[in-house]
């Protein structure tokens, strides 16, 4: 598992994926997403499905797969972010874990085309904090029961040691914040940023690590500017968006959801969205019918498995991994 070697490795999988070493990984995915289950179920989340074959993006962007659909253009789904908010007025707390396809031109150790993702959406919620105390809970739950049933085979592939917060409460630093102490730290001046580098990522965490003992903490506040259509803009000019960073590495962006269908259709037409598009016709019909204040979070599967072996690149987490140079076996 070395970067000069892993085109061989993904080339021979049929064969490496025999060997007893490489099967842990795979078995401790396995484990982590029936944790994950296991906890939302215990806290009266329903699962559903959404397809994965779509009309042309209603977002625009170049980011999608396209192809034909029987004479008609089609899209590879980015996310279940509209049928899952849909879902919120029917069920109240809803996930799905599924496949998502991102036609990012990137070739990283962060990137894949097509990609796990846990997406999770609740319901009735008061504030901002209870989404976050959520996906940090079930974060938490998912690690130490890894750590403790699969110790063995954690300790034989080199996993790092586990760090979570003594009382069960993830750190959280506003944006602004961050950039403060980075630029701090390093003298390099991010402060005009509206996202994290991936260096202040790697940066907030190893503090966190260091200095408070965790391995989570939560990135939280973003500037309005970052936001989306969907997102609960705030009055202090940020929006209700924070992200989970885990040793490293952002695995899941968890936001608050506008849901008054006037202020819905007042963002969407900011953003430069046509209101009357097909696409969204469903997806407004939720909020004109009414949708409980709500919020949730898009979780990536594989860089969870990456960071909780402590694997140099997300495709290690994947039996099949595609990027921009493989579609193949």
């Amino acid at each position: 598992h070395k970067a000069e070697s892993l085109e061989k490795l993904f080339e021979y999988r049929v064969l490496n994926v025999r060997n007893l070493q490489e099967q842990k990984i795979f078995k401790i995915r396995s484990s982590l997403t029936r944790y994950i289950r296991e906890f939302l179920y215990d806290k009266e989340f329903v699962e559903i499905d959404t397809p994965k074959l779509l009309a042309e993006p209603t977002e625009g962007g170049a980011e999608v797969f396209k192809l034909d659909y029987f004479g008609k253009s089609a899209t590879l789904a980015q996310s279940p972010q509209f049928y899952k908010q849909i879902m919120v007025g029917a069920f109240e707390r809803v996930y799905e874990i599924g496949h998502s396809y991102r036609a990012e031109p990137s070739s990283t150790t962060r990137h894949l085309t097509e990609l796990t993702m846990l997406d999770i959406e609740m319901g009735f919620v008061e504030s901002h904090d209870e989404v976050l105390d959520m996906v940090g809970d079930m974060t938490q739950y998912t690690l130490k029961r890894i750590y403790d049933e699969h110790e063995a085979d954690l300790k034989s592939l080199n996993a790092p040691e586990l760090k979570l917060p003594k009382d069960g409460k993830i750190p959280r630093f506003t944006i602004a914040e961050i950039h403060e102490m980075y630029t701090k730290a390093t003298k390099t001046d991010v402060t005009g940023e509206k996202d994290l580098t991936p260096d202040e990522e790697r940066w907030i965490c190893d503090y966190a690590r260091k200095e408070l003992g965790t391995d989570l903490v939560y990135a939280t506040s973003f500037p309005a500017v970052a936001g989306k259509f969907y997102h609960k803009f705030k009055d202090d000019g940020t929006v209700a968006w924070g992200d989970l960073l885990f040793r490293g590495l952002e695995i899941s962006t968890v936001p608050l959801r506008e849901n008054n269908y006037e202020k819905m259709l007042e963002q969407m037409k900011s953003a430069g969205l046509d209101v009357e598009h097909e696409g969204f016709k469903y997806y407004l019909q939720a909020f004109k019918y009414g949708l409980p204040q709500h919020g949730g979070c898009g979780f990536g599967i594989d860089r969870l498995v990456q960071k909780t072996i402590g694997l140099g690149n997300v495709k290690e987490a994947t039996l099949f991994p595609r990027d921009i140079n493989r579609l193949i076996p």
